[in-house]
């Protein structure tokens, strides 16, 4: 038998041959996200011909065991660095053959769609998505074996120009190579920087300056490493989110920066939000959420805990006199 006939043939019956229940993570959000009834053969066809690719025996062969889900190994080795890490790749999961979830080939948030709204590279099949939430995804790469030939794999990266990284020479080779989380895991080591920046990292020059007007609190700087370092004790990590004491440092960054900036408008807090904590360097969660911050917001100005008078944006007296009574307590610890 040709190499060339041999080779795809043995990929897919290596796929077909995994069991389900060791390869598959089961759970609501990938049976309601991804996994679809097992694709008919008219099916494959009628999405190819919408893919414009033949999608590769392996990958055919592993979605009629399952059509679709979440690995319970998430993550692929890479030789380079990438958007993700220094070593390897994530993925979140594995689209099904077919049109009926929004993570599937032909869905919602399918490979056309990546290609034609988010500006993706029109190289093969984009099959599967990452935690970055569309920024970067994992794709069947036709580049070098035309739309009917054998694609390899590779990684493609949208916040760094569509960067390309190969990651396996064929589908099988990328699925028989995934490994589970605890290969990376560096919780602890990611805690202990995180802890040390909390406690000794330079302020940006913005909330540097906010602290340095606040006569209300001896020591506002040292409360705001106590509150982000309980949090970094908790989560494991600094990222502010809808628990109590990110609240508290919302609350913190609004008092100090009105407090400052009396004039300030809903629209020029949120814009100028991010250099205080969530983009602060080198003390700073290196990224946000905005739909956080807006949610804490619209509760504090609907709770009369934050009110807007004349457009402008202020703690309410009360919130004012509790949130200073609690920095103290919180510096004098």
């Amino acid at each position: 038998m040709d190499a060339k006939v041999k080779q795809p043939l043995e990929d897919a019956a290596a796929l077909a041959a995994l069991d389900p229940d060791e390869f598959w993570e089961d759970s609501e959000y990938a049976r309601e996200s991804y996994v679809s009834d097992p694709p008919s053969d008219e099916l494959i066809a009628e999405i190819e011909q919408e893919l414009g690719y033949k999608l590769p025996a392996s990958y055919i062969a592993l979605m009629k065991q399952q059509n679709g889900g979440i690995p319970r190994n998430t993550n692929f080795p890479t030789t380079e660095a990438t958007s993700w890490a220094q070593d390897h790749v994530a993925l979140t999961g594995i689209m099904g053959i077919g049109r009926d979830k929004d993570y599937s080939l032909g869905g919602g948030l399918g490979s056309r769609f990546m290609m034609e709204e988010w500006g993706y590279p029109d190289i093969g099949v984009y099959f599967a998505d990452c935690p970055s939430a569309g920024h970067d995804m994992i794709v069947l790469d036709y580049s070098a074996c035309g739309p009917d030939g054998e694609p390899t794999v590779a990684h493609v990266d949208q916040e760094g120009d569509y960067h390309i990284t190969p990651l396996a020479p064929n589908f099988a080779a990328f699925v028989l190579g995934l490994v589970h989380d605890d290969e990376y895991d560096t919780s602890e080591e990611d805690k202990a920087e995180a802890l040390e920046m909390a406690q000794n990292a330079a302020f940006s020059p913005l909330l540097s300056e906010l602290c340095d007007a606040v006569r209300e609190v001896a020591d506002v700087e040292g409360a705001i490493r106590r509150i982000s370092t309980d949090l970094i004790e908790e989560k494991g990590f600094f990222a502010l989110h809808a628990d109590e004491r990110s609240q508290l440092l919302y609350d913190v960054q609004l008092w100090l920066f009105t407090n400052q900036y009396p004039q300030t408008t809903r629209e020029h807090y949120l814009e100028r939000y991010t250099e205080m904590i969530a983009f602060g360097q080198p003390f700073g969660t290196r990224g946000y959420a905005p739909g956080f911050v807006t949610d804490w917001l619209d509760e504090r100005l609907q709770s009369g805990r934050i009110v807007e008078q004349g457009g402008y944006l202020a703690p309410s007296a009360e919130e004012e006199t509790a949130l200073i009574k609690r920095l103290r307590a919180i510096a004098a610890e």
